[in-house]
């Protein structure tokens, strides 16, 4: 499968939704690490809840519930409180060449969506950046 937003199926990236806002902000890119290593940190509700934040435009980690899990293909979660907004990310994960691309939308109700897709490419920059190992010398 390739890296396009657009070629994904119905039940793809934000398939199925109910938009919670009148926005949407997609980005992709293909990141040098397995769809094994992205899913780990991925699939972490600490992360979810920082980069939701980002989304809705708050300082301190969002209350989420994710709403999709295939293991090392497609991750989505939404605000569980709708006192800071209503909004959903969803992060689909496809083996390609020497890496994984990653695509991921966002549906909000910023007015800038602008701001959301920094926060976006801010969270591909995460996934992307390099882990450090616990017995690792820096």
């Amino acid at each position: 499968m390739g890296c396009d937003v657009q070629s994904c199926p119905a039940e793809g990236v934000g398939g199925g939704w109910q938009k919670p806002g009148a926005m949407e902000s997609k980005t992709k890119r293909t990141l040098v690490k397995s769809a094994p290593e992205l899913w780990e940190l991925a699939d972490d509700l600490e992360r979810m809840e920082a980069w939701m934040a980002g989304v809705v435009g708050g300082s301190e980690p969002v209350s989420v519930e994710v709403t999709h899990r295939e293991r090392e293909r497609m991750l989505a979660w939404r605000t569980s409180e709708t006192e800071v907004g209503r909004a959903r990310i969803a992060l689909q994960l496809a083996e390609k060449g020497f890496g994984t691309c990653v695509s991921i939308i966002a549906q909000h109700s910023r007015p800038n969506p602008r701001d959301v897709h920094a926060v976006l490419e801010r969270l591909l920059d995460e996934l992307g950046s390099p882990e450090r190992r616990p017995f690792e010398r820096a």
